[in-house]
């Protein structure tokens, strides 16, 4: 990526709907060179989506929660796709520590997580123990990232 194609990334992912037009003026390119960039970023992997971000109380899911999930190795692949397939996890990370993985979910309310862990992420053979925390209030929520060089 060079300094247009980070300058493009950038206002994307402010704006997944900025027009080619507005791309191109605020690079300094013409819009086929503009939407070309577009289309080899997306191409080459660098835009993965482009997608509306939804408001979690408008769309049912109030509550928040990160749940900490050790895993046994015996089915930990089986356990992971079974998580990654449910909508109500925005997020499955591997991580390094105490824990095996980190999920980020979003659903209705304290019952709907009590039936989350109960019916969903328990019954996986491979779920040893789970921690979760619920989020109280948010400060800062976002998909974008800093783009460097």
């Amino acid at each position: 990526m060079d300094d247009i194609d980070h300058k493009i990334a950038g206002i994307l992912q402010a704006d997944s709907r900025t027009p080619a037009s507005a791309l191109a003026e605020a690079t300094g390119t013409s819009v086929s060179t503009a939407n070309e960039r577009v289309r080899r970023m997306q191409a080459n992997g660098t835009i993965n989506a482009f997608r509306a971000v939804l408001n979690p109380e408008a769309a049912g899911a109030k509550l928040c929660a990160f749940i900490l999930i050790d895993m046994a190795f015996e089915g930990e692949d089986l356990a992971k796709y079974a998580l990654q397939a449910r909508p109500e996890v925005q997020e499955l990370h591997h991580i390094s520590g105490a824990h095996s993985y980190m999920a980020k979910i979003r659903v209705a309310d304290t019952a709907a997580m009590q039936a989350f862990l109960q019916e969903v992420v328990k019954p996986l053979k491979a779920v040893l123990r789970t921690e979760s925390m619920i989020v109280l209030d948010t400060a800062k929520e976002t998909t974008a990232m800093k783009i460097t060089p």
